[in-house]
């Protein structure tokens, strides 16, 4: 199986579930602007998006899937089968109880995500409530990233990529449920742990229809489980590095009215790239850098983890240069409707353009990490990703307060604090596999990232005329600024593809794997 075809596969999907996510978010955003409640329902929502993006987005997987890759190879089926099962009695077990705390805990941890509404004797309890609701999606999450790990070792990716849809699908529903912006901020909350349950009963069918049968029952802690654990616990905070400084980031925001909906929708825009490539590259390299790992076959590692590094900047450095050559243009566009106006979009174009020059190293972390996960190292990348929280919070503290003791806006100090760290992190995995004789990059890699950065440059130039030609394109797009940036997104993907080539970012030989398949 090649990287680009498992790439392609897992990418596809997960662009269906970010179009439906798009316009559920378009959708949420008219119905509840940026303001009390939709800060209080985002905060809900906070929860739900880190833990699938830290277990259904390959962080746990990535734990998960080299134990029980060597189990199913060394021992067999039904070794792997036992310790899959085990392994889901004790996570189910462990996040079902952390779910009860945090729901007996909430008010205290309100005070930590949302103090800014602390005082609010309406908003506050209203995201507590909310926050409570959703809460149960953590369990379901962990169940849906252990099966998703079952299938991935299979070498079935489809599936697990298709499974997040149905929490766009149950959102978009629950927003026309109520009659006021309370009322559908409740109607979304119910409708998240929903979601989760029926992403868990998808993936429990697909993982039934491979012959593994797993059941639910009381946790042992057997062999099996202590070494899963031992790779799974640190692997996942390795992978949450970048969810947590999105956390610290809303709780400062939440001494800013409005600012935690301006951060949510820039987030909205700069995760495309993130889980359409970053996610998409590390989950399809994992299996065969732990097959290289096992084997000790170096020459192997060297080529799929170039092919991955190489892949993934060809693909999201145009996405960097297109968020911050373009912003407001896309923000506008895309969002502005309803209660959500145009002051909000230039709000968070201002968040944009920062997060804009962090997707790159969002996207490296995700490619990189797997150089240590698959060979059973989850501790280092995790001592990297807490030194990047701790970079994000004392830089982003010091500059969300100092911008606002100015008199400006303090959050744009968040974005950039939050990319700042996202660099440190990948600099740091990268120092790490190159310390340790693990990886070291090609000559022809080198000059591959070369011709993107020259490739995204042209890119960016072109974008940022088209933006300042955008209420003239829009007259020939019956006046649609959304229409507008659509076309102008589409001319720039068109531009990037001859400018790719021409380049020498991206070569032909690597799309016949993909005709083939």
């Amino acid at each position: 199986m090649s990287v680009l075809r498992n790439t392609l596969t897992q990418s596809t999907w997960t662009l269906g579930s970010r179009a439906l996510g798009f316009l559920r978010d378009v959708v949420i955003l008219a119905k509840l602007g940026a303001g009390p409640v939709a800060d209080a329902f985002f905060t809900a929502l906070m929860f739900p998006n880190l833990f699938r993006r830290v277990f259904a987005e390959g962080a746990f997987a990535q734990a998960f899937v080299p134990a029980y890759s060597r189990t199913l190879e060394a021992e067999g089926p039904e070794a792997a089968e036992q310790l899959a099962q085990e392994t889901l009695r004790g996570l189910f077990a462990v996040t079902a109880l952390l779910v009860i705390l945090a729901q007996m805990a909430m008010p205290w941890i309100m005070l930590l995500l949302h103090g800014g509404y602390r005082n609010d004797p309406v908003h506050f309890p209203l995201a507590i409530l909310l926050t409570q609701i959703t809460m149960p999606y953590m369990s379901f999450m962990a169940l849906a990233a252990l099966l998703s790990g079952v299938l991935n070792s299979g070498g079935r990716f489809a599936m697990s990529a298709a499974a997040p849809t149905l929490l766009n699908l149950c959102l978009l529903g629950a927003a026309f449920i109520g009659s006021d912006n309370y009322e559908v901020a409740k109607s979304l909350a119910f409708a998240v742990s929903v979601a989760g349950l029926l992403q868990v009963i998808l993936l429990w069918y697909g993982v039934s229809r491979q012959k593994i049968r797993l059941r639910l029952g009381l946790p042992k802690l057997t062999p099996g489980v202590k070494r899963v654990a031992a790779l799974a616990v640190p692997g996942t905070i390795a992978a949450s590095g970048m969810q947590i400084n999105i956390m610290v980031s809303q709780a400062l925001a939440s001494f800013e009215t409005g600012a935690k909906t301006w951060l949510y929708s820039a987030d909205r825009l700069y995760q495309l790239p993130l889980g359409l490539v970053g996610v998409a590259v590390g989950l399809a390299i994992l299996p065969r850098l732990s097959r290289a790992a096992r084997s000790d076959d170096q020459t192997q590692s060297q080529s799929v983890m170039d092919n991955g590094v190489g892949l993934a900047m060809a693909l999201t450095m145009p996405a960097a240069a297109a968020l911050m050559a373009a912003p407001f243009l896309f923000v506008d566009g895309f969002f502005t409707r309803g209660d959500f106006t145009s002051v909000d979009a230039q709000q968070t174009a201002r968040a944009l353009f920062h997060f804009g020059w962090g997707v790159p190293a969002f996207v490296l972390i995700k490619v990189l990490a797997p150089g240590f996960f698959a060979r059973e190292d989850t501790k280092t990348p995790m001592n990297y990703s807490l030194i990047s929280v701790a970079v994000n919070t004392v830089l982003g503290a010091s500059l969300f307060f100092f911008l606002k003791s100015q008199g400006m806006a303090g959050f744009p100090g968040l974005a950039v604090a939050t990319s700042t760290a996202a660099w440190v992190n990948a600099g740091l995995l990268f120092l790490g596999l190159l310390g340790r004789g693990w990886y070291k990059p090609g000559t022809r890699l080198v000059q591959r990232l070369a011709s993107v950065l020259v490739a995204s440059a042209a890119l960016a130039g072109l974008l940022w005329y088209l933006a300042g030609m955008s209420t003239t394109i829009a007259g020939y797009t019956l006046d649609s600024k959304f229409l507008a940036a659509l076309l102008i997104a589409a001319a720039g993907a068109a531009a990037y593809g001859i400018f790719a080539l021409l380049f020498g970012a991206i070569r032909p030989s690597e799309l016949k794997p993909a005709r083939k398949s």
